[in-house]
């Protein structure tokens, strides 16, 4: 148990039987009455966000989550196949335990997988990953109007807004939080 006063950006706990993590808090003081902790919480399993006012003092239980390195391996309908890197163990998790990560998953990626109390509960993918453009329309000389993009899309499928001079073929670097061309690669 810890106080809600402890609570930090990226700390897991487990309230009203379901696993949160901490996207942002705020320790307020009023004037006039006892003092409160006003988070923003987002569910582990689901990807709601919800915001919750605590009173200050309060205790709440911390989720211990465990983060396995694995490999991905292959897709066959909405399952996703991984390998432990060190016991060779092989794991799947469905479509839908995997939130918006298959749009970054490349063969013989390593990344991190969550494991609360032994099941798998999400990924836990790197900041940026490197993605080859496999359709996008030609940019022309003299197409600049300040900062202009186009739809381009990528090795996984997903299509993502890069700038005009970024040609089929080339390797672009994406953030993984917020599915934004970077730069090239």
């Amino acid at each position: 148990m810890i106080s809600v006063n402890d609570l930090r950006t990226g700390l897991t706990i487990e309230y009203e039987g379901a696993i949160f993590s901490v996207v942002d808090f705020l320790h307020v003081k009023p004037g006039k009455g006892a003092a409160f902790v006003r988070t923003k919480l987002k569910n582990i399993r689901t990807g709601a966000t919800i915001e919750k006012t605590f009173r200050a003092g309060e205790k709440i239980e911390r989720a211990h989550i465990e983060t396995k390195q694995m490999q991905y391996l292959y897709s066959s309908d909405s399952e996703y196949f991984f390998m432990d890197t060190e016991s060779y163990d092989q794991l799947s998790l469905n479509k839908d335990d995997l939130g918006d990560a298959p749009n970054y998953l490349l063969e013989n990626m390593t990344i991190g997988i969550q494991f609360y109390e032994g099941q798998a509960i999400g990924v836990d993918l790197p900041t940026t990953v490197i993605l080859e453009v496999t359709e996008t329309e030609p940019g022309f000389r003299g197409d600049t109007a300040q900062g202009a993009t186009k739809p381009a899309t990528l090795e996984t499928g997903i299509l993502v807004q890069v700038p005009l001079f970024v040609e089929q073929g080339e390797k672009v670097k994406v953030d993984t939080r917020t599915g934004e061309y970077l730069s090239r690669a």
